[in-house]
């Protein structure tokens, strides 16, 4: 027998597969620390909103999701419901969009 016919088949991997590759949970979250205080109200909800669209598009690539087209606002709820975050607004998805389109 030849020696390619006896060699093992790498496991599929994200890039592989022929089906996205689900998301698994190894990890547990950062330890949170205080925000500084002092800023105006606005950059605290903007700061957030940048944290949570930036863990939604890791989550996003990580299932499979590349291209900001897929990523439609029902797709990314799925993704906040399955992950644990709260479902993101409009804004939110919108920067998650974003966030995948200028990653690349």
């Amino acid at each position: 027998m030849p020696a390619a016919a006896l060699k093992q088949k790498p496991f599929p991997t994200q890039s592989t597969a022929k089906h996205p590759v689900l998301l698994d949970l190894p990890y547990t979250p950062v330890e949170k620390r205080p925000l500084p205080p002092g800023r105006p109200r606005e950059w605290y909800v903007t700061h957030n909103r940048r944290l949570k669209a930036m863990r939604l598009a890791i989550a996003l690539l990580d299932s499979g999701v590349y291209v900001p087209n897929q990523a439609r606002n029902e797709t990314i709820r799925d993704t906040a419901e399955m992950i644990g975050v709260h479902p993101p607004s409009d804004t939110t998805c919108h920067m998650v969009r974003a966030l995948m389109r200028y990653s690349r």
